[in-house]
């Protein structure tokens, strides 16, 4: 049996979703979910204090019952807990499955900067809530239960990373961001005007162009609000130009974006296949 714990490093998680995420669960009997209490707090934006949403990321990762921690969602807040966090995380940590994106991907890549457990990029559980979210959870569920076909097509033998743009951008430059030297880089973005995908992309291949990345990819840029003009040019153009600027191999499109279909992107390269061994291991036993 595959324990997972649900915990809301950032904004809060509905409780009538939890229902619906379940349903979806009952289809894989070799995992099991247990959803903090705290994903349900409310502190204004947060799900929670700072300390509460702390207190809550400790007890799962801590916990050596626990094979993996699901970030409930993203929204903002998980930057603001990262370095404690990397404090006070136990041996416990080391071997466990820290799953999310959006906002959640502050805690990914300061984990992976940190050497601690096994970050990958994946659906959320407020992805339910979604047209085809139940496609969502099932992805995630499956990859646990030791499933390779829902991995991000793409993926090869370099070791790779995925981010929303914009947190990827604001992690670029703290103290949090992992070296990159090598990786393949994918992006996605929800909700920005182009002319700010643009600025993200700036700053972003400025930061990559140090660390000689083995190249970015972009995944989906949705919702695109329509600005007063035209900008000129579409997500893939702009990711373009600004990897051609800064010397950065553009490789194409990624399987990922703020939608159903997001697909799962283990950090590295190492951990591909560690869910096959985290479900025999009990029947190993």
């Amino acid at each position: 049996m595959v324990r997972v714990a649900i915990c809301a490093p950032s904004a809060t998680l509905p409780r009538e979703l939890v229902a619906p995420v379940e349903h979806v669960a009952s289809h894989y009997p070799g995992i099991e979910l247990i959803f903090h209490d705290q994903c349900f707090a409310e502190a204004g934006h947060f799900a929670g204090t700072d300390e509460q949403r702390l207190e809550a990321l400790l007890e799962c990762a801590n916990d050596p019952t626990i094979d993996a921690v699901w970030f409930a969602r993203g929204g903002y807040g998980s930057n603001r807990i990262c370095e404690p966090a990397l404090t006070y995380l136990s041996r416990a940590a080391d071997d466990k499955i820290f799953l999310g994106s959006s906002d959640g991907g502050y805690l990914l890549g300061s984990l992976y900067k940190a050497g601690i457990g096994h970050p990958v990029h994946a659906p959320m559980p407020l992805d339910i809530k979604r047209e085809g979210g139940g496609d969502a959870i099932a992805r995630v569920l499956a990859w646990l239960s030791g499933h390779p076909e829902t991995l991000e097509p793409h993926l090869d033998n370099r070791p790779t990373v995925a981010f929303n743009l914009t947190t990827l951008a604001m992690l670029a430059g703290t103290r949090l961001m992992p070296d990159l030297t090598g990786h393949v880089v994918m992006v996605e973005e929800v909700s920005e005007y182009l002319y700010s995908v643009d600025r993200l992309m700036f700053h972003t291949t400025s930061v990559l162009r140090h660390m000689n990345v083995a190249g970015l990819r972009l995944g989906r840029v949705s919702d695109v609000p329509e600005n007063d003009r035209p900008f000129g040019s579409d997500a893939t153009a702009i990711a373009q130009d600004w990897c051609a600027r800064m010397a950065i191999p553009f490789l194409g499109p990624a399987d990922i974006g703020h939608d159903f279909a997001n697909r799962i992107v283990p950090f590295g390269s190492a951990d591909r296949n560690l869910p096959l061994g985290v479900v025999r291991a009990p029947a190993a036993a």
